[in-house]
């Protein structure tokens, strides 16, 4: 019963609503996957082909509904060496490898890192994102495309996108935009780029292609790094994309299903001669803010990508450039979140930093892989600093005892704070006493400080009685400790 409800949702649940949805994501990925085969250095088809190949699948094996996965850009930029030193096989093969390390990340339940992403890094991702999304439309706005029948088309799609929701909605406001703008294109013949300019639409389907190349331990070794890259670097923009289409939507998502299904479609993809992908956040606000939510949005998206280039090519081919200008600035306007700019004035300066070097990293190096392990990284030097500052230290004398009253947090990041508050060869006293009641011991680096703390009073000649371990430090005490026996030589636990 509760299959049959989920497949009632995911598939037959508001079908006119998808099917135009995926319609206007599938003429949204045409100009993408074309552009991100000449950046590979490979046949439109390969882009072409791999897009429809990871939105079927995905629609069927992913656990985000509603999320589009095809081409990108962020895999495409990995693979250029590999096509240029090597060969488009290479590509290929790479792709099926990217496919396997992908469903290992999985049964690793790699998926449960994202835990570890901030909010702030999500945000910084997402408003990169948008920015990197307008930026690839600046190419379709200069040089020879500068001309005022493509800003006014532009400026005219955009009209219609925002204006037409106030009227109606039955039909997504993108879709009518590139009606409208390819039908006065065509009737004025209006001197703009079409999709025609960007290369060639194939005119066959996609079939089982077996890559052609040695099968030799050479070979796994020139391709290995390339898959391994594209892996980690597709996983990453999948999971963060789930994450902020789950946020869109107000809906949950599996994210182990969402990692075993990228597997998948990238390794049947490399099967049919297709380019590694994963999920494009840009396409899947596209499909939100059009009204696709569930599986079938996805699915159409792919399969009328492939009825589009291979069967209406010659309508297609002619569709004007600025009319998916519009849509994608539009989606570069709904994906960037502007309430960060209010929040910066409230939210703690750590929180702010991570956010806006997240953002800097990836414009700047186009990577986003780079910008969000940056944000990762600031992420956990900000928080083991702001734990660290918890630590508190007091000390007493009495006449020959000095006590020592540790509490907070002990970890590697605040170990130097418990050994520089010692005072070691210290005259008339012959007994120390360490009070770690209130503290917490947490790792490797907490006990070894302990002992060498513990040793170096102990060569002085000194008494030292550690008390108050609770029981999982001295669990970690006894395990971790170079002294003998712990549980006795520093303390009963909890006195």
């Amino acid at each position: 019963m509760a299959i049959h409800s989920d497949f009632r949702r995911d598939w037959l649940s508001n079908p006119k609503t998808e099917f135009l949805a995926g319609l206007v994501v599938a003429l949204a990925l045409i100009p993408e996957a074309i552009g991100f085969s000449i950046i590979a250095g490979v046949d439109p088809r390969v882009g072409l082909y791999a897009s429809f190949s990871i939105a079927v699948i995905i629609s069927m094996v992913g656990g985000r509904p509603g999320m589009i996965s095809a081409a990108t850009a962020a895999v495409a930029v990995l693979v250029v060496p590999l096509v240029r030193d090597h060969g488009v096989e290479f590509l290929f093969a790479a792709t099926i490898l990217m496919g396997i390390f992908q469903a290992i990340a999985a049964l690793l339940r790699l998926d449960l890192l994202m835990r570890f992403v901030s909010r702030s890094v999500i945000t910084g991702f997402v408003n990169a994102l948008a920015i990197l999304i307008f930026m690839a439309q600046i190419p379709q706005m200069t040089g020879e495309a500068f001309t005022w029948q493509t800003y006014a088309m532009i400026a005219g799609g955009l009209l219609i996108i925002y204006g037409l929701p106030r009227i109606t909605t039955l039909v997504p406001s993108p879709l009518a935009a590139i009606i409208v703008l390819a039908g006065l294109s065509m009737a004025f013949k209006a001197d703009v780029f079409t999709v025609g300019d960007m290369g060639e639409l194939p005119d066959s389907l996609p079939w089982l292609h077996i890559p052609e190349i040695p099968l030799t331990w050479e070979t796994f070794r020139i391709i290995a790094p390339y898959s391994l890259a594209m892996a980690a670097v597709g996983l990453l923009e999948s999971l963060l994309t789930a994450s902020i289409v789950d946020d869109l939507t107000e809906t949950r998502s599996d994210k182990k299903r969402e990692t075993y299904g990228q597997g998948i479609a990238n390794f049947v993809t490399g099967w049919i001669g297709g380019m590694g992908g994963c999920a494009m956040i840009g396409q899947s606000v596209i499909n939100i803010k059009s009204g696709g939510r569930r599986r079938l949005s996805t699915f159409v998206a792919g399969v009328m990508l492939l009825v589009l280039i291979v069967g209406l090519g010659q309508w297609v081919a002619q569709i004007p450039m600025p009319a998916l200008v519009a849509v994608m600035i539009f989606v570069s306007i709904s994906t960037f979140r502007w309430q960060s700019f209010t929040e910066i004035t409230h939210h703690p300066w750590p929180s702010n930093v991570v956010m806006i070097a997240t953002v800097v990293m990836v414009v700047a190096t186009h990577d986003l892989s780079i910008g969000v392990l940056t944000g990762v990284l600031l992420s956990g030097i900000f928080f083991a600093w702001k734990v660290r500052q918890l630590v508190t230290i007091q000390d007493f004398v009495e006449v020959t005892t000095h006590r020592y009253v540790f509490a907070g947090e002990v970890f590697f990041g605040s170990v130097d704070m418990l050994y520089e508050a010692i005072e070691f060869n210290e005259e008339g006293i012959d007994s120390v006493i360490i009070d770690v009641h209130d503290a917490h011991f947490w790792d490797i680096s907490a006990t070894g400080i302990l002992d060498k703390i513990v040793d170096r009073l102990k060569n002085e000649g000194k008494k030292v009685e550690v008390i108050g371990l609770n029981l999982a430090s001295a669990t970690l005490v006894e395990k971790y400790s170079e002294n003998d026996k712990p549980f006795e030589s520093l303390g009963v636990v909890g006195h």
